[in-house]
């Protein structure tokens, strides 16, 4: 195993864990039920929810999630 390989390994396992974690302290999603019954998600919580904690998580998960694909399309590359 290559030193580049056992790198990008190790990049990988991090990513999984702090996408594992990001996901696992995310909260359900209630407002999906609503959309069905007709209730509305248009509060000012429902706009502003990018600089709440839950919007920080959602984000972490996306980027965690971005970056654990590249790493493992970039594993498929080194030899």
């Amino acid at each position: 195993m290559s030193t580049a390989q056992l790198v990008v390994n190790i990049l990988l396992i991090i990513s999984s864990l702090v996408m594992i974690v990001s996901v696992l302290l995310q909260k359900g999603d209630d407002d999906a039920m609503s959309a069905l019954t007709g209730g509305s998600s248009d509060s000012f919580f429902g706009k502003n929810k990018a600089k709440t904690a839950q919007g920080r998580l959602a984000l972490l998960t996306k980027i965690s999630a971005s970056v654990f694909v590249a790493l493992a399309l970039l594993m498929i590359f080194i030899d």
